[in-house]
């Protein structure tokens, strides 16, 4: 069975939230993701409703006291309860850290889960869907889309639950002492609520308008960092300077139309409120004095307070409102993963032992928009040890076949056989095990230099190490090294040269011994000698393996056995590179392409 990480009940993380997670119903898929949690969101209301309970049983004690003083009671019950409000203020510490001990590990916990499942199911989906999304839209997607699910149960789950409670509290404080209240609440606090909402929407045009400027200004940051060597080469640094300076002058004026905005918004807000709390606390009185209502000196401030809670909350409410967009935006965005169907199936037969035969029958693959197919019709057979090159000019096929033969792309038509087992019904996952490729752009961690050519492989020791870095005519230059194995290489290997990195790539690739070898232009990218030095140690790596080399620079196929020129996904020409040099044909005017520069 292929190693996939277990959530609850035998089932995987990734197979949990692609059950869900739904993006035409991102709050239902909340609501499921919460589910295994659900133990501990319940357990945690009666938490929070304690630990809250100051808010609305505090202006009833504080009412009672008033009263006492209006009514001259002996001081022992205004001491009394006194007591009873200190209390209530202590139990919010034990039962607010119960409440979040319960409500983080569920949402951290649903958190991690979600994280877990799209790392699964990204490395489940083609090289197609990853260039669909790119890594920018994954990282933004693993990260910042779960935080914003994390941001919406933190902040807005205990808002809602806040505003519930205090309004039920409220009302039924309301109800018991003075309910002939109850239908001035039913008028002022509506009536509020309208007002904040009415200016929330007015001021949203310009808070998207200011955004949208911000979002402009990152954009020419952005586009002036990538053009830095051009825009210092041409000397254009005025015209750089200048487009950032118009950015930044935009985003100033909408910036200060949107404070403008605010103010005034936030003026009128304030009047308005103060003025319905003031107009709610004279009808409050006036109904006491005029006896049109029996209530008491603190009943009136009663009313009035409450009256400041509830409009507080429901405000606290709409203020939560972007942060429940984002985090059902995030649900959505996150669906895009999980709906995403060019993935590798699970479940297919696993592979324990590789040989490395490989052979296409009539393969071919279709790209979505592309005019013709990548592979038309394409047959080949490699035989396990064997070093088979393919080249010929730029998208004529060659990175495909290595992509079709890896599994990273199926064929529209036609079979893959690996061993003469179709690679349709292989996990290929178990395959790639036995797989090992040095790509053309070196992709390093930051750690060390054992870290990195052990990588996904601990179990690995330093004897095996060193052994790896030999073959890769790497051992050399690090022992040279201050701290050997521990030197740690910087962000992408920045401290080494090109040469270094691509050594240290082709000992990762060793040290797992695979059974098949993909070199996907090892070379393209270096200097004559680190060329040669790669170059020795790619010739060293092959032998025993069967080996696919993709390249543009011709000199480094000739340590091939096999060389196979492919055309616009077909195969055009396959022999020895010696062969197809005496041949005259389209390989021979490869290469003589390939010289003329260097003869001129």
């Amino acid at each position: 069975m292929s190693k996939r990480l277990l959530y609850t009940d035998g089932v995987s993380a990734e197979d949990f939230v692609d059950r869900s997670i739904d993006p035409a119903h991102p709050a239902r898929s909340l609501l499921r993701l919460m589910r295994p949690h659900r133990a501990k969101w319940v357990a945690s209301i009666p938490f929070f409703v304690v630990k809250d309970s100051p808010v609305w049983l505090m202006p009833p004690i504080i009412a009672s006291i008033i009263d006492s003083v209006v009514t001259g009671a002996e001081v022992h019950r205004i001491l009394l309860l006194g007591s009873v409000g200190l209390v209530l203020l202590l139990l919010n510490y034990p039962f607010n850290m119960a409440f979040i001990r319960l409500t983080s590990a569920a949402t951290r916990s649903l958190a991690s889960t979600v994280r877990a499942g799209l790392a699964q199911r990204l490395t489940r989906l083609s090289l197609g869907a990853h260039n669909r999304l790119s890594s920018a839209v994954i990282q933004t997607k693993v990260v910042r889309d779960v935080e914003s699910i994390e941001l919406l149960l933190a902040q807005v789950v205990p808002t809602v639950l806040a505003t519930l409670s205090t309004m039920t509290g409220a009302l039924v404080v309301m109800a018991l002492r003075v309910p002939l209240f109850l239908p001035l609440f039913a008028v002022t606090i509506p009536l509020a609520v309208a007002l904040i909402a009415w200016i929330r929407k007015r001021s949203g045009s310009r808070n998207e308008a200011f955004r949208h400027e911000v979002a402009g200004l990152s954009a020419t940051v952005g586009e002036m960092a990538d053009l830095m060597v051009v825009t210092r080469g041409h000397g254009l640094d005025h015209v750089a300077a200048a487009s950032v300076a118009r950015r930044a002058e935009s985003v100033r004026d909408a910036g200060r139309a949107l404070d403008h905005l605010n103010a005034r918004f936030g003026a009128i807000t304030w009047i308005a409120y103060q003025a319905l709390a003031l107009l709610c606390l004279v009808g409050a009185a006036t109904a006491s004095v005029l006896h049109l209502i029996p209530a008491t000196a603190g009943e009136v401030v009663l009313l009035s307070t409450y009256f400041t809670i509830l409009t507080g909350g429901l405000t606290a409410l709409l203020a939560a409102a972007p942060i429940l967009a984002r985090g059902l935006d995030g649900i959505r965005s996150i669906g895009e993963i999980t709906r995403e169907l060019d993935t590798e199936p699970v479940g297919a037969a696993e592979v324990n032992e590789v040989r490395g035969d490989i052979a296409l029958d009539r393969v071919r693959v279709d790209y979505p928009g592309a005019d013709a197919p990548a592979l038309d019709d394409l047959s080949l057979q490699i035989a396990a040890g064997e070093c088979v090159a393919f080249v010929g000019a730029s998208g004529s096929g060659k990175s495909t076949i290595q992509n079709v033969i890896l599994g990273f792309v199926r064929p529209t038509e036609g079979r893959v056989l690996i061993d003469g087992r179709d690679a349709a019904e292989l996990d290929m996952r178990s395959v790639r095990r036995r797989v090992s490729i040095v790509p053309q752009e070196t992709a390093l961690l930051t750690g060390s230099i054992r870290a990195n050519v052990r990588y996904g492989n601990d179990e690995v020791g330093d004897d095996e190490i060193w052994d790896a870095l030999r073959q890769a005519n790497a051992a050399e230059f690090v022992a040279a090294l201050p701290r050997g194995l521990d030197t740690v290489v910087g962000d992408d290997g920045i401290s080494l040269s090109g040469g270094q990195r691509q050594r240290l790539s082709i000992a990762r690739a060793l040290v797992r011994d695979p059974r098949i070898l993909v070199l996907d232009e090892a070379t393209s990218a270096l200097d004559p000698i680190s060329e040669s030095l790669v170059g020795s140690a790619l010739e060293s790596a092959r032998r025993g393996r069967t080996t696919l080399i993709v390249a543009h620079r011709l000199r480094t196929v000739r340590v091939a056995d096999r060389v196979v020129v492919v055309d616009h996904g077909r195969v055009i020409e396959s022999g020895t590179y010696a062969d197809l040099l005496r041949a005259g044909g389209a390989f021979s005017r490869l290469v003589a392409a390939a010289e003329q520069p260097a003869a001129a």
